[in-house]
């Protein structure tokens, strides 16, 4: 974009353009660069962008027009792990290591009910941007509200990957079993 603020529907275009062409996140305060306005304006943009059907989800690195990574995954499988918040990056790397992608993180919270944050991490790259952001951000992690115990949503393109996954993450002693 250039040094000429953008005016309503045209910077919806612009950053929807650019959202789709992208491939990666885009951090909002980029957005707002681009755009030569505030980071509020552009949350209200995204905002108004998602109420028309733009399948534009806020991850952890930013936000991202969600054409799915995970297409020729055919197979996705809940997985119910439980570990320290200093073995996430461990669990993480461990996961798609194996050839899966992390879609999400959920955990059942006494009082709010099931609470389910994107993830859509699918390498190693990816899960240290997580982990960084995490920790620049002096945020907490899901499993952080019920003593390490937390669900994940994984794809692969076979059963034997989901398989293998599994299989590492029981191994590691992160696996929950029922």
């Amino acid at each position: 974009m250039s040094d000429k603020k953008l005016l309503g529907e045209e910077r919806r275009e612009r950053l929807l353009d650019l959202l789709k062409t992208s491939g990666e996140p885009i951090k909002g305060g980029d957005l707002a660069k681009q755009a030569n306005v505030s980071r509020q304006v552009i949350v209200g943009d995204i905002s108004l962008l998602k109420a028309k059907n733009e399948p534009i989800i806020a991850t952890s690195q930013g936000y991202l027009y969600f054409t799915d990574p995970t297409k020729d995954h055919k197979y996705m499988r809940t997985i119910a792990s439980t570990h320290t918040p200093e073995e996430t990056e461990d669990e993480l790397n461990l996961l798609v290591d194996h050839g899966v992608v992390i879609k999400d993180v959920s955990v059942e919270h006494p009082v709010y009910g099931d609470i389910t944050a994107s993830l859509h991490i699918s390498n190693r790259k990816e899960v240290k941007q997580f982990i960084e952001k995490v920790r620049s951000n002096k945020a907490s992690y899901l499993l952080e509200l019920t003593g390490g115990i937390h669900m994940h949503t994984i794809s692969a393109s076979s059963e034997e990957t989901l398989d293998d996954a599994v299989e590492a993450l029981e191994g590691a002693g992160y696996l929950v079993r029922t």
